[in-house]
């Protein structure tokens, strides 16, 4: 978040916002499914944090990323996702498409990672990783309600952490 205020990192808001919005709703569908309090809280933090650096984007203006027409579509979809949800109305669904819609959030800064790597603070990504290595041996119970979204989220920081960090670690040939 810090790098944000400063505006070395420009983080994506359609991916930062929809980050905040998926676990925080993720985090609703997995209480009302009785999913395990531990896990739960896991998934709300997966929101609070994404939720800090989307608001710390406002603080400086130079840690705006500019929007595309590719961001707007992931970002709808990633709406669209929430709102069938809501529509369904089954918890154990909800929790799927909370996935579905944070995996759409994601793509604009899988994107932007990939090729503008600098404008991402790669921390955030092993911090992300790590924490979901962590969690997987305290899974109560493998199932929807307690495995999909920390699944998905190690996978989604996998990646992020790869398409930032891929040109550091690629070997130099003379």
């Amino acid at each position: 978040m810090y790098n944000t205020i400063i505006g070395v990192t420009k983080p994506n808001r359609v991916s930062w916002s929809m980050w905040a919005l998926a676990p925080f709703i993720g985090t609703a569908a997995a209480l009302s499914a009785h999913g395990d309090g531990w896990m739960t809280i896991r998934i709300f933090l997966a929101g609070f944090f994404p939720f800090l650096v989307f608001l710390a984007s406002f603080i400086n203006p130079k840690s705006y990323w500019k929007l595309t027409v590719f961001d707007l579509l992931c970002g709808a979809f990633s709406l669209l996702a929430i709102i069938v949800w809501y529509a369904i109305n089954s918890p154990t669904v909800a929790i799927l498409l909370a996935v579905i819609a944070d995996g759409s959030a994601s793509l604009p800064t899988i994107v932007k990672a990939w090729k503008y790597p600098e404008t991402e603070t790669g921390l955030t990504y092993i911090t992300g990783f790590l924490t979901g290595l962590l969690f997987l041996p305290s899974m109560p119970q493998w199932d929807i309600q307690n495995s999909a979204f920390q699944i998905y989220l190690l996978v989604s920081s996998g990646t992020l952490m790869f398409a930032v960090y891929r040109k550091r670690f690629r070997p130099k040939y003379q």
